[in-house]
């Protein structure tokens, strides 16, 4: 206790905190070290909550019962007057490697460093909890460790690929304890080291990377010679043999079942120096050689090996000038077995030692290239194992096949030209003059089509059809829809003719057409290649045709007098020039330029097509949905009738008929097209007219008030009753200052009292209500801001005729009017000016109220915290 003097009064101030207990731990058992190596014992500190960082104090004793002072981390006066030098020399020193952890470590271990070692950590706590200090004995041994190379080291061992090497050393120890030796063959190569094949202390046998499959085949082995001697044996050497050898010997001892490596050896042994096997690889110079002939090419082998080894020789085909591997495609080879892998055109024979053929029968242009060869020569090793000891690539040889193309003409005739339309037309493509005809040659045939476009210069060919070399026809645009139908036949009559046949000829058809035939050359795999096309001369397809004429008479068979009446009107065709025709019949109707809603506005009613089908066209008035008729009276007559024509019904009728011809059967071309003289219904009427105007009492309003419209309707001339008139009346509305945007239809109301009523983004109401005979009222119920803008009505009437039909008159239109909506301001601020003074006067509330309890609540904890302060800061002093 008296050495606590001296500690820092800081050591007694953090000794008062609360421990949990600490736990000092040193290497359990023993530790043994020989001469002159470099001891190091551990000590850390466990389950400990105290300071940031653990003092530690090591003593010594030979004995195991008197320790003396060896060395401490925080007291420089600690250690005995026997340790200060060697502590100054820094053969003995203290390495921290944790807060709670630290290294002893004792260099050049001597004789007199076996003993006991005792590891503690200085504390002044009030109750000890835990193991304050912890012992291990260290034996120190003596060096009896020799290493030595057996042979002594050569400056060098010459070796070529394949060839096997051993290397022996000894190793032996004079321990007085039982020890275990352990052995390390390490070859070392310029920078790297590796480690080759390992004896473990526990006399097992482990290969080292990359040496595993050598090991478990037999090429690599390690055996001992008599007591202490180990030799590595390499039944065949590879390139990555190359380097010195050393063997390292490191020895074991076991404590309380731990194994401890006491001390490490190693000697050099030999260096490896590996030889270059000669190789080299040659294939002859360029050459030439005629389609349909044999290829043969010689690989010629130069090599200084004589002994066991096998070459493998694979043949190499490019397009390139180059022997790059990857991208060159292999012709044949011949494995180490002499078994021959090839192709069945292709042969490669072994002719003598050092000599391999290539032999390619039957070549063509798709073997015109660069042959090269490469070679590989293997040697064998351990258990049946090869190893590839050199390899050598040959200069590629380039190979030029001539080649002969087929050579003919190629011939176009017509043998049916169509006189007109629809008529039948027969094209012959045939080959002539062949000068080689081969089995060898095949002949296919594409069709095309050349017309003038806007002027002589601009030429365009269409395909109509290609075929393949195994004669699979495709179809061009043009003729894709019409040889599905049956009207373009292409067919092949004989191995050298090929024909192509309209079945009905039109008018687009006419123009030039040529054929192109094509010689395909068949290839070693059997495929086809194409190797020359030969055009024909075109043919010209035309004949003269006169211009279609199409003439309609439009008559009307009955005087027309008055509205309700039935309106009647037959159409008589006559046709030149157009053969086997039928009609399409539309009847139009183009309003007389007096009417102001449409001026010139033509409309189709009604239409009857070739197959006498009937449809209407724009005739959209729901009520006369049977009011039209058209009809076939005779092949080139055709009537129309309307059925209680109204005033609205003025204009201009006309027949438009198109003649068709049919084609492909069910198929139909338009001929001509040609419209009839116009027949007028016009109306001769000394009837009432109407006008329509809006008034409204409330133009300017306020917000959530009621706009009121009125749209009142007036009648000059003849005097009609109440009960023969009735209107259909629209409300529209445009929301701008001037009628510069579109109107928004805002509600209608129809002849027969229904009411239809748009729908709105915004909540105000509209209702819409007879109120006379010719007053009509629009309310706007709770108007908002948008509902101001010009508003307008249009009126549609309807007079009943005496023959008792209703009659639709022309629909007027109201001047608009303008209507303003206000902002009521008081109301429009009422409301958000008495909740902004609520929400004020609430959140001032709050703010106190939060203030007072802050400032109490606050205060009060602060003056506790200053009273705890002092009194600690007493009891202190009185400590």
């Amino acid at each position: 206790m008296g050495r606590l003097a001296p500690r820092p009064l800081l050591l007694a101030l953090l000794s008062l905190a609360l421990c949990r207990g600490r736990v000092v731990r040193v290497p359990a058992g023993s530790l043994a070290r020989v001469v002159g190596t470099e001891l190091v014992i551990p000590c850390n500190v466990s389950d400990y909550d105290g300071p940031s960082e653990q003092n530690f104090d090591w003593s010594f004793s030979s004995s195991g019962t008197s320790f003396v002072e060896l060395a401490s981390t925080w007291e420089v006066g600690f250690p005995a007057q026997l340790y200060r030098e060697r502590l100054q020399r820094g053969d003995i020193l203290l390495r921290r490697t944790a807060n709670d952890a630290v290294e002893l470590h004792i260099k050049n271990v001597q004789p007199s460093d076996q003993g006991h070692y005792k590891c503690s950590t200085p504390s002044t706590d009030a109750t000890v909890q835990g193991n304050y200090e912890d012992t291990v004995q260290v034996k120190v041994l003596a060096d009896s460790l020799r290493v030595a190379a057996s042979p002594p080291p050569s400056p060098g061992l010459s070796l070529r690929q394949g060839e096997p090497f051993e290397l022996r050393c000894v190793a032996s120890t004079a321990s007085t304890l039982h020890t275990h030796l352990a052995l390390l063959w390490e070859l070392r190569h310029r920078a790297t080291r590796r480690s080759v094949l390992a004896l473990t202390h526990e006399g097992r046998l482990r290969p080292g990377p990359g040496y595993e499959q050598r090991y478990h085949s037999g090429d690599l082995r390690l055996d001992t010679v008599g007591s202490d001697g180990y030799r590595l044996s390499v039944s065949r050497a590879l390139a990555e043999d190359q380097g010195t050898y050393r063997c390292v010997v490191s020895e074991w001892i076991e404590e309380q079942g731990n194994w401890q490596e006491i001390q490490e050896k190693a000697v050099d042994v030999a260096t490896v120096v590996m030889q270059p096997t000669v190789l080299r690889a040659a294939v002859g110079r360029n050459t030439s050689v005629a389609e349909g002939k044999e290829l043969d090419l010689s690989c010629n082998i130069t090599t200084d090996r004589a002994d066991d080894v096998r070459p493998e020789v694979t043949w190499y085909f490019s397009r390139m000038p180059d022997n790059a591997l990857p991208g060159a495609h292999v012709l044949a080879r011949l494995d180490r077995d002499s078994l021959v892998h090839s192709s069945p055109h292709v042969a490669l024979s072994h002719v003598d030692v050092r000599s391999y053929h290539l032999l390619v029968r039957d070549v063509n242009r798709e073997n015109t290239g660069y042959y090269f060869c490469h070679v590989a020569l293997w040697a064998p090793g351990h258990n049946r194992s090869w190893h590839k000891v050199a390899e050598a690539t040959s200069v590629p040889a380039g190979v030029d096949v001539t080649w002969i193309e087929p050579d003919y003409q190629v011939y176009l005739n017509a043998s049916k030209v169509p006189e007109f339309s629809d008529d039948l037309t027969e094209l012959e493509c045939r080959v002539v003059d062949t000068k080689r005809s081969e089995a060898s040659v095949r002949f296919t045939v594409s069709w095309y089509y050349r017309v003038n476009r806007r002027n002589d210069d601009a030429l365009t060919n269409e395909l109509l059809a290609v075929m393949d070399a195994d004669w699979t026809l495709k179809y061009g645009e043009r003729s894709k829809q019409r040889a599905r139908d049956g009207d373009f036949i292409f067919s092949k009559e004989r191995s050298d003719t090929f024909g192509f046949r309209i079945q009905r000829t039109t008018e687009e058809d006419r123009g030039n057409y040529y054929c192109v035939v094509s010689a395909w050359t068949k290839q070693r795999n059997n495929s086809w290649a194409k190797s020359k096309d030969v055009f024909s001369k075109p043919v010209h397809i035309f004949w003269a045709s006169e211009d279609s004429v199409l003439v309609v008479k439009a008559r009307q068979p009955k005087p027309f007098f008055a509205a309700g009446n039935t309106f009647e009107m037959t159409c008589k065709v006559s046709s030149k020039n157009i053969k086997s025709p039928r009609y399409s019949v539309l009847i139009t109707a183009e309003k007389p330029v007096g009417d102001v809603s449409s001026p010139n506005e033509t409309k189709y009613i009604i239409s009857l097509d070739q197959d006498s089908v009937v449809k209407l066209e724009n005739w959209t008035d729901a009520s006369r949905v049977d009011g039209v008729v058209l009809e076939k009276v005779q092949e080139d007559e055709f009537r129309y009738r309307m059925y209680q024509t109204q005033v609205s019904d003025a204009g201009l009728y006309r027949c438009m008929v198109t003649a068709w011809s049919p084609v492909r059967g069910s198929l139909w071309r338009e001929a001509a097209t040609s419209l009839s003289n116009p027949i007028e219904i016009d109306f001769q009427t000394s009837g009432p007219v109407f006008n329509a105007s809006v008034y409204s009492d409330t133009p300017s309003v306020i917000r959530g008030d009621l706009i009121k419209l009125f749209c009142i309707v007036t009648v000059e001339g003849a005097a009609v009753d109440p009960d023969d008139m009735a209107f259909d009346v629209s409300w529209f509305a445009v929301h701008s200052f001037g009628l510069d945007k579109a109107p928004v239809l805002l509600s209608s109301l129809d002849r027969k009292g229904i009411v239809t009523t748009a729908q709105r983004d915004w909540k105000s109401d509209l209702s819409l209500e007879r109120v006379s005979v010719l007053e009509f009222l629009l309310q706007v119920h709770g108007s908002e801001d948008q509902d101001f803008g010009n508003y307008y009505c249009s009126v549609t009437p309807w007079v009943k005729s005496p023959t008792g039909s209703w009659q639709k008159e022309a629909e007027i239109y109201s001047k608009p009017i303008f209507i303003t909506v206000k902002m009521d301001v008081l109301n429009a601020f009422k409301y958000p000016l008495l909740i902004g003074v609520g929400l004020s006067t609430v959140i001032g509330l709050l703010s106190c109220l939060i203030g007072y309890c802050s400032s109490h609540w606050c205060c009060k904890k602060e003056v506790q915290e200053t009273r705890r302060e002092r009194r600690r800061l007493m009891s202190m002093e009185m400590d």
